[in-house]
């Protein structure tokens, strides 16, 4: 299966590409940069056969079978459109959109197009999630309280590498995607009350700095989120499950009890790198014919409850 990826020489385009290199079957045909110089080298070093600026060429193709797209938020829905229009199976990186009314065009395409559409919602992958979720499934936990930090520290416009963007970062539409729609999905229930606050605008970014934002579903599950492009410390985002049978902390592919107490997650999936199973579902689907975890008409009801809130910050 010949994949092109987008936004390769990123940080999150390199972590699709050492996922992908881990897959049996899979050949990297292209990838897509800004700068043709750069991208070529790029893709020289990496024994890439095929390097594009614009991602219109890569689409061209008649053998490319589908396309990851590790490109700015901005970019992401029309990108993903494009792809599938051209005839190809897209993975879009979190979020699919940074509106609800390009969320809500994507999927229709998907539902046009019959082509795999699968957006980059890792939490549902990481191998910690996943021992949640079968927990759950099998009736043996049930969540009372989700306590979600996602700190960074981003006063200049920098990548997770510490590199200049050429595009601003979001904490709504970007970063409490992740959070919205993995408690969403562990509990199975859309959000049916919402609360939401926002710190001062920063100067330079135009973008808040600091949220707070509060979920709870029907069955009476609570989501606390907390975001911070303000952070000095530990970077990243860690969750704290609280069941009613026993209290866990996920930090990514990695869990422990309330008292810190590790979990074996060694055989809960065929690896312990959440976006290398994520990579695996959308190939997988791709073979198999099938709507992949995480697709983008799964994700919409994340996108809709992110609208929500965004409705609420704008009345603050």
């Amino acid at each position: 299966m010949k994949i092109c990826v987008a936004g390769a020489a990123g940080a999150f385009g390199m972590k699709h590409l050492d996922a992908l290199a881990k897959i049996d079957g899979i050949e990297v045909h292209s990838v897509v940069g800004r700068e043709a110089d750069a991208i070529n080298e790029f893709a020289k070093e990496r024994k890439i056969p095929h390097a594009f600026t614009d991602l219109a060429d890569a689409l061209k193709q008649p053998e490319l079978d589908g396309v990851i797209l590790a490109t700015p938020t901005q970019l992401h829905a029309s990108q993903a459109i494009q792809c599938l229009k051209a005839g190809k199976h897209v993975m879009v990186e979190i979020p699919m959109a940074d509106n609800i009314e390009d969320a809500r065009e994507l999927v229709k395409v998907q539902r046009e197009t019959g082509k795999v559409a699968m957006a980059g919602h890792t939490r549902r992958f990481n191998p910690s999630h996943q021992w949640i979720h079968n927990k759950i499934q099998k009736g043996e936990l049930k969540i009372q309280q989700m306590d979600v930090q996602t700190y960074f520290f981003r006063r200049s416009n920098k990548n997770a590498l510490g590199k200049p963007r050429s595009w601003t970062d979001h904490l709504l539409w970007h970063h409490a995607c992740h959070t919205v729609d993995l408690f969403q999905y562990q509990t199975g229930e859309e959000a049916s009350k919402l609360q939401a606050l926002e710190g001062p605008t920063h100067p330079e970014l135009g973008i808040a700095m600091d949220m707070s934002i509060g979920m709870k579903v029907p069955s009476g599950a609570l989501c606390t989120l907390s975001l911070s492009f303000n952070n000095e410390g530990p970077f990243g985002t860690f969750f704290r499950y609280i069941c009613d049978n026993g209290t866990y902390i996920a930090r990514y592919d990695d869990l422990v009890d309330g008292n810190e107490n590790p979990i074996d997650l060694s055989n809960v999936d065929v690896s312990m790198n959440g976006i290398e199973l994520q990579d695996r579902e959308f190939i997988s689907a791709i073979q198999e014919g099938r709507e992949p975890n995480a697709s983008v008409a799964q994700c919409l009801p994340a996108m809709e409850t992110l609208n929500k809130l965004e409705k609420i910050l704008e009345e603050e």
